[in-house]
């Protein structure tokens, strides 16, 4: 059952903890059944801690936003903008939206073009001109959003879960 009741804010890093926990529940949400249930369960030990989200929401050359449920405020979705770190060429005034990732009961609520468009917000806010991002080849519903939130394909990535490489799509889009 979708949920229309939520709301965006910008996260800090006394959010780390909901920001780790959203984090690991979207990814093993959106990838169990397509990918190796242990080799989900270590990338997201690794990769999406507090230190981390911590150290992310503190830096002023990143942005997080935080989607929360109404009432009560659990952790729903989130954005993270950050540093690029990806294989293609990066511009002056290009940033990476690592992460853009919401739950089920969230699509279809308006809560993913939401995430994009604070996200977009924060790139210009940051003074940024380019969004990139990386997606799984394989993630169609996703590809499908960003090529109708503007973006457009311009590479490609191996990007490592577990022991598997995957191969994902780059994306641009001008802020």
């Amino acid at each position: 059952m979708a949920d229309p009741a939520w709301r965006l804010r910008s996260a800090g890093a006394a959010d780390a903890d909901a920001l780790a926990l959203v984090a690991s529940a979207t990814f093993l949400e959106t990838y169990a059944g397509a990918l190796d249930g242990a080799d989900m369960v270590a990338h997201c030990l690794a990769n999406n801690t507090r230190e981390k989200f911590a150290a992310w929401a503190s830096d002023p050359l990143s942005a997080v936003t935080l989607a929360e449920a109404l009432p009560g405020y659990a952790p729903l979705g989130y954005t993270l903008l950050t540093s690029v770190d990806l294989p293609v060429e990066v511009r002056e005034g290009d940033i990476e939206l690592r992460r853009i990732y919401a739950m089920g009961r969230l699509h279809g609520t308006g809560a993913g073009p939401a995430l994009m468009a604070q996200a977009l917000a924060d790139a210009a806010r940051l003074g940024k001109s380019r969004v990139l991002l990386g997606v799984w080849g394989e993630n169609h519903r996703a590809h499908r959003f960003y090529e109708r939130q503007g973006f457009e394909r311009i590479g490609t990535r191996q990007f490592k879960v577990g022991s598997v490489i995957h191969d994902d799509f780059v994306y641009a889009r001008s802020v």
